[in-house]
């Protein structure tokens, strides 16, 4: 038995999300039908990220385990099984590689390091629209930066996590966070790099940071919410299409 990364890319708008669920379409049950056509079996995908239904994805990753004779077929590469795979799926999800890798490797735990990027748009464009969050409200760009690069101090995110969920600890180290402005299309776009996130995090960082551009909430009251853990001013509401899975960063060496 063989271990073996597969990179996918998708548009998330038709989709109910990344895992599989009954009675939904969703980006891991698409794929996983595909795989049983091409290798005549039933074959269990294991996710890096779960995104949200909508939410996209420029880079992510499932790892699969499969017998050596499945795949590594006389006269075929890794890229050639992809590219019957992108045949027979739907023209919204790519296989973007397969590789071997150390059947240690774990997609979701291996990774390093994610990026998320939220896109926010002013203007009304419907060729952006199952991409972006239509926001027609002034903001004050300067107190977006301030707020962004007041998350890069922070540890701790409980206050900007949905209920519920089954983690451990609500601790995250974040590298990167900023706001980048496109004055052109009237688009902002706040772009994040941490270790690991929190299921809603990223959306409930955006919408509180749009809270603070419009002067929903001040800057004082924003560094209240991590300092006193209080999610009562926190904002869950940007919808999945704005957020855009941007990559899934593992160590050096991982592939064969």
């Amino acid at each position: 038995m063989k271990r073996f990364f597969i990179e996918v890319a998708y548009l998330g708008t038709n989709y109910s999300g990344f895992q599989v669920q009954q009675n939904a379409a969703t980006i891991q049950g698409e794929i996983e039908k595909a795989l049983e056509i091409i290798f005549k079996g039933s074959l269990q995908l294991t996710g890096s990220s779960r995104t949200d239904a909508g939410v996209h994805a420029q880079q992510n990753f499932f790892h699969i385990d499969m017998e050596a004779e499945m795949i590594e077929k006389p006269g075929k590469s890794f890229q050639d099984h992809a590219y019957n795979l992108n045949a027979i799926l739907p023209s919204d999800i790519v296989i973007k590689s397969i590789k071997q890798v150390e059947n240690s490797a774990h997609a979701r735990f291996s990774a390093i390091a994610r990026s998320y990027i939220y896109t926010v748009t002013a203007q009304k464009d419907p060729f952006s629209y199952n991409r972006s969050y239509y926001f027609p409200y002034k903001l004050n760009f300067d107190l977006l930066e301030e707020a962004a690069d007041h998350i890069k101090q922070q540890t701790f995110f409980e206050a900007f996590s949905k209920k519920h969920t089954q983690v451990l600890n609500f601790n995250c180290s974040i590298d990167e966070s900023k706001w980048i402005q496109n004055k052109d299309r009237g688009e902002y776009s706040y772009r994040v790099t941490g270790n690991r996130f929190l299921r809603g995090m990223v959306k409930a960082l955006t919408g509180t940071m749009l809270r603070v551009g419009t002067g929903n909430i001040s800057m004082n009251e924003f560094r209240s919410i991590f300092t006193e853990n209080n999610a009562s001013k926190v904002d869950f509401s940007p919808p999945g299409k704005g957020l855009t899975l941007a990559s899934v960063n593992y160590p050096e060496g991982l592939y064969i």
